[in-house]
Protein backbone atom coordinates (compact mmCIF):
# COMPACT_ATOMS: atom_id res chain seq x y z
CA UNK A 1 0.00 0.00 0.00
CA UNK A 2 1.29 3.44 -0.93
CA UNK A 3 0.68 5.43 2.27
CA UNK A 4 2.01 8.66 0.78
CA UNK A 5 -0.54 8.47 -2.05
CA UNK A 6 -3.30 7.47 0.38
CA UNK A 7 -2.78 10.46 2.68
CA UNK A 8 -1.78 13.07 0.08
CA UNK A 9 -3.37 12.28 -3.29
CA UNK A 10 -6.79 13.48 -4.40
CA UNK A 11 -7.16 11.40 -7.54
CA UNK A 12 -8.17 7.81 -8.16
CA UNK A 13 -10.32 5.37 -6.24
CA UNK A 14 -9.92 3.15 -3.19
CA UNK A 15 -12.05 0.32 -1.86
CA UNK A 16 -13.63 -0.02 1.57
CA UNK A 17 -10.76 -2.02 3.04
CA UNK A 18 -8.18 0.62 2.12
CA UNK A 19 -10.53 3.35 3.37
CA UNK A 20 -10.90 1.68 6.78
CA UNK A 21 -7.18 0.98 7.06
CA UNK A 22 -6.28 4.58 6.22
CA UNK A 23 -8.89 6.08 8.51
CA UNK A 24 -7.93 3.64 11.28
CA UNK A 25 -4.27 4.69 11.13
CA UNK A 26 -5.28 8.36 11.12
CA UNK A 27 -7.74 7.88 14.00
CA UNK A 28 -5.11 6.13 16.11
CA UNK A 29 -2.51 8.84 15.42
CA UNK A 30 -5.06 11.56 16.14
CA UNK A 31 -6.11 9.87 19.40
CA UNK A 32 -2.49 9.76 20.59
CA UNK A 33 -2.04 13.42 19.62
CA UNK A 34 -5.26 14.36 21.48
CA UNK A 35 -4.14 12.54 24.62
CA UNK A 36 -0.90 14.53 24.47
CA UNK A 37 -2.81 17.78 23.82
CA UNK A 38 -5.08 17.17 26.80
CA UNK A 39 -2.03 16.94 29.06
CA UNK A 40 -0.45 20.11 27.63
CA UNK A 41 -3.19 22.59 26.76
CA UNK A 42 -6.71 21.19 26.45
CA UNK A 43 -9.47 22.04 23.99
CA UNK A 44 -7.69 24.72 21.98
CA UNK A 45 -4.69 22.53 21.17
CA UNK A 46 -7.08 19.65 20.46
CA UNK A 47 -8.86 21.80 17.87
CA UNK A 48 -5.53 22.63 16.24
CA UNK A 49 -4.72 18.92 16.09
CA UNK A 50 -8.12 18.29 14.46
CA UNK A 51 -7.26 20.89 11.83
CA UNK A 52 -3.87 19.25 11.20
CA UNK A 53 -5.49 15.88 10.54
CA UNK A 54 -8.12 17.36 8.20
CA UNK A 55 -5.89 17.19 5.11
CA UNK A 56 -5.01 13.47 5.20
CA UNK A 57 -8.55 12.52 6.25
CA UNK A 58 -9.93 14.54 3.35
CA UNK A 59 -7.47 12.88 0.93
CA UNK A 60 -8.61 9.39 1.97
CA UNK A 61 -12.29 10.35 1.85
CA UNK A 62 -12.00 11.97 -1.60
CA UNK A 63 -10.64 8.77 -3.12
CA UNK A 64 -13.41 6.78 -1.49
CA UNK A 65 -16.14 9.18 -2.63
CA UNK A 66 -14.68 8.88 -6.14
CA UNK A 67 -15.16 5.11 -5.86
CA UNK A 68 -18.81 5.67 -4.95
CA UNK A 69 -19.06 8.17 -7.86
CA UNK A 70 -20.57 10.82 -5.56
CA UNK A 71 -19.98 14.60 -5.72
CA UNK A 72 -16.95 15.88 -3.79
CA UNK A 73 -18.92 18.92 -2.57
CA UNK A 74 -20.51 16.66 0.08
CA UNK A 75 -17.07 16.13 1.60
CA UNK A 76 -16.18 19.79 1.20
CA UNK A 77 -19.28 20.77 3.16
CA UNK A 78 -18.57 18.18 5.88
CA UNK A 79 -14.88 19.00 6.29
CA UNK A 80 -15.59 22.74 6.04
CA UNK A 81 -18.11 22.51 8.87
CA UNK A 82 -15.62 20.53 10.96
CA UNK A 83 -12.90 23.10 10.31
CA UNK A 84 -15.29 25.91 11.25
CA UNK A 85 -16.14 24.18 14.54
CA UNK A 86 -12.42 23.77 15.26
CA UNK A 87 -11.79 27.41 14.41
CA UNK A 88 -14.52 28.49 16.85
CA UNK A 89 -12.83 26.37 19.53
CA UNK A 90 -9.38 27.84 18.78
CA UNK A 91 -10.82 31.37 19.00
CA UNK A 92 -12.55 30.35 22.24
CA UNK A 93 -16.02 31.35 21.02
CA UNK A 94 -17.54 27.87 20.75
CA UNK A 95 -18.83 27.84 24.32
CA UNK A 96 -18.23 24.95 26.67
CA UNK A 97 -19.41 21.35 26.73
CA UNK A 98 -22.03 22.28 29.35
CA UNK A 99 -23.23 25.47 27.63
CA UNK A 100 -22.38 25.43 23.93
CA UNK A 101 -22.73 28.52 21.77
CA UNK A 102 -25.87 28.53 19.54
CA UNK A 103 -23.69 28.99 16.45
CA UNK A 104 -21.72 25.88 17.41
CA UNK A 105 -24.95 23.91 17.84
CA UNK A 106 -26.30 25.16 14.51
CA UNK A 107 -23.17 23.82 12.82
CA UNK A 108 -22.65 20.68 14.93
CA UNK A 109 -26.10 19.12 14.49
CA UNK A 110 -26.14 19.01 10.66
CA UNK A 111 -22.40 18.17 10.76
CA UNK A 112 -23.17 15.07 12.85
CA UNK A 113 -26.05 13.95 10.62
CA UNK A 114 -23.97 14.38 7.45
CA UNK A 115 -21.05 12.60 9.13
CA UNK A 116 -23.19 9.56 9.90
CA UNK A 117 -24.55 9.50 6.34
CA UNK A 118 -21.02 9.73 4.92
CA UNK A 119 -19.85 6.96 7.25
CA UNK A 120 -22.49 4.63 5.81
CA UNK A 121 -21.85 5.72 2.20
CA UNK A 122 -18.07 5.56 2.31
CA UNK A 123 -17.49 2.87 4.87
CA UNK A 124 -20.12 0.25 4.15
CA UNK A 125 -21.46 0.59 0.60
CA UNK A 126 -19.67 -0.96 -2.35
CA UNK A 127 -18.11 1.35 -4.90
CA UNK A 128 -19.19 1.72 -8.51
CA UNK A 129 -18.77 -1.56 -10.35
CA UNK A 130 -16.35 -1.19 -13.24
CA UNK A 131 -14.55 1.95 -14.31
CA UNK A 132 -15.99 5.38 -13.62
CA UNK A 133 -14.69 8.89 -14.48
CA UNK A 134 -12.17 8.66 -11.60
CA UNK A 135 -10.47 5.46 -12.68
CA UNK A 136 -10.74 1.67 -12.77
CA UNK A 137 -12.60 -0.37 -10.17
CA UNK A 138 -10.16 -1.04 -7.30
CA UNK A 139 -11.80 -4.44 -6.77
CA UNK A 140 -11.57 -5.50 -10.43
CA UNK A 141 -9.60 -8.68 -11.11
CA UNK A 142 -6.49 -7.86 -13.08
Amino acid sequence: MNWLYLFNGFHGRIGRQTFWMGMGVLALAELVAHLFAEQVQGDRLGAIIDLAFTYPEFAVAVKRIHDRNLPVWLLMFFFGAGALLDLLAVLDIAGSDETPNMLSLAIAIPFTVLGLALLVELGFRRGTVGPNPYGPDPLAKI
